[in-house]
């Protein structure tokens, strides 16, 4: 979630620019140096007016930015090098969007990469948008014309109280494309060509944005790198709040202490049928665990013993069995606290993850002052089939028909860590499953999967996150190297390589398990 960093440049008239149209990545050089930083213009997408071009050259150095509270600044990124950016704003009649464009004044490596958003944001002006320009590429984001916080949609409902069509088909799948467009066309007129390769890099909100460029506008990105993806967002969006539900409608809230004893537990029992124990569940769907184990047994809690109950154990089993018939539940193993609030004294408040919470209270109840913690179970029911009516055509992002992509030419490169705690991991292999029935053939040649056992959203956790995926698409891209693995680490060294699903990795018996050579892919 990340804080929208604007910089100030001058407004360059629009009549004083000649127009340029976008064009295709085969198209010769037309010259060898970028032009003047505010020679140039902008065509508007379908449907939309450029209201402003924005431009001003920006020295090398550092790029810090400030905290949003309650979250911390963003990581600062160094050695930025000198670039030319590029402010487009553009309107639909009632939204201002926002794209800005990064190009590097030198050693611009002939790619152009799209960054997606998080939560309610469209785009990440922040880390990743400088850490591609510092890499040499021509890189751009978007806010979509959406409002301050990430988390809290003041956009969602116009004044008159009904939901803001205009903004949430940007945020649903206009802005990525018009992103894609705007971009490409900026990149193509300050360098007098047009990027040999163009990429979407985005996480969670991102990673579904990508898979919206790739069921929705296949043409747009030679390749698409999508983490953590909140695909299946109508139904989703709604099942993030389902272990609070769960708490609320039981009236049974075990501390944070607690549920992570259930978790310790499952991990204990389902560690090692990847032939090594490393604190890793490395296969989620198969591990059986019985949270009813427990009960009865003494843990202890700040000091303090306590008893786990059959009230606390029929809680978790409902979390880990997720709405049946509905929708997934939490991984065993991934953390309960990114779905419940916490209170001060270590236990749950029964308050709904914060992106579902907004969900439910602005585009359902279409009440800002609406109490999650009120819904019981027939109330959540109704509420899912109401998210998956209304919006699964606008949103939903889980059209399993990518036959336009794959003839495209395009690769999908996507990654889920299985202790993911916001975005549950069995969505993304539902997905996964539904596009080899829909497409058939070999899948893998245009589509890869990779799980990241015990790796948390967007990376993190006990388990291994990848490394470099972005490198590994533009390697697939351009050489035409499918990635068999994925390079992946913890924070305290151990590396791994992620295996393309369907496959798993398994201890070899021999060396160090810490090390990634020591296993296979089967």
């Amino acid at each position: 979630m990340k804080r929208l960093v604007m910089i100030l440049a001058a407004v360059v008239p629009l009549s004083a620019l000649v127009p340029v149209a976008a064009s295709s990545a085969t198209q010769p050089v037309a010259r060898t140096a970028p032009q003047a930083c505010s020679t140039f213009s902008v065509p508007a997408p379908a449907g939309a007016r450029i209201e402003s071009v924005v431009a001003t050259d920006q020295p090398a150095g550092d790029v810090t930015f400030p905290a949003d509270p309650p979250f911390p600044a963003p990581q600062p990124v160094p050695g930025v090098p000198a670039h030319c950016d590029v402010t487009v704003t553009l309107t639909h009649g009632t939204d201002h969007v926002k794209i800005k464009v990064l190009l590097p004044t030198q050693n611009w490596n002939h790619r152009f990469q799209a960054v997606g958003g998080g939560a309610y944001y469209a785009g990440d002006f922040t880390t990743k948008l400088y850490a591609g320009v510092k890499n040499g590429y021509a890189v751009a984001t978007t806010d979509g014309g959406l409002g301050p916080s990430p988390i809290i949609p003041s956009w969602a409902l116009t004044s008159a109280g009904s939901v803001d069509k205009t903004l949430l088909t940007n945020f649903a799948y206009r802005a990525p494309h018009e992103l894609a467009q705007v971009g490409k066309a900026v990149t193509q007129a300050y360098y007098g060509r047009a990027a040999a390769y163009t990429y979407w890099n985005g996480c969670s909100t991102g990673g579904r944005q990508g898979y919206s460029e790739a069921q929705r506008y296949p043409g747009d990105f030679d390749g698409i790198l999508a983490e953590s993806p909140a695909i299946n967002w109508d139904r989703w969006s709604v099942a993030a709040a389902w272990p609070a539900v769960v708490m609320n409608a039981e009236k049974t809230y075990p501390t944070s202490c607690e549920l992570a004893a259930f978790n310790t537990a499952a991990v204990a029992a389902c560690d090692t049928d990847d032939g090594v124990r490393d604190g890793v569940i490395d296969e989620p769907g198969k591990c059986d665990f019985a949270p009813e184990s427990l009960v009865g047994q003494t843990v202890l809690c700040e000091g303090e013993p306590v008893t786990i109950s059959a009230a606390d154990a029929r809680v978790v089993r409902r979390i880990w069995d997720g709405p049946r018939g509905l929708w997934y539940g939490l991984n065993r193993g991934a953390p309960f606290g990114g779905l419940v609030s916490a209170d001060a004294a270590g236990g749950s408040t029964g308050a709904p993850f914060i992106v579902a919470d907004s969900w439910i209270k602005f585009w359902l109840q279409q009440n800002p002052q609406y109490d999650a913690k009120t819904i019981g179970y027939a109330e959540f029911v109704r509420l899912f089939l109401q998210s998956r009516v209304q919006y699964n055509h606008v949103i939903g992002t889980d059209n399993p028909d990518l036959s336009a992509f794959k003839r495209a030419g395009g690769k999908l490169l996507s990654w889920h860590g299985g202790n993911d705690e916001l975005v549950f991991q069995q969505g993304t292999v539902d997905y996964r499953k539904r596009v080899e029935r829909t497409v058939g053939g070999d899948v893998n040649s245009f589509y890869r999967l990779f799980l990241a056992p015990g790796a948390q959203h967007c990376g993190g956790g006990v388990g291994p996150a990848p490394t470099d995926p972005l490198a590994a698409l533009v390697s697939w891209v351009e050489q035409g190297k499918a990635p068999k693995t994925l390079p992946a680490a913890t924070a305290d060294g151990a590396t791994r390589n992620l295996c393309a699903y369907p496959l798993t990795a398994h201890y070899t018996g021999q060396g160090d398990p810490k090390q990634a050579v020591n296993f296979v892919c089967r």
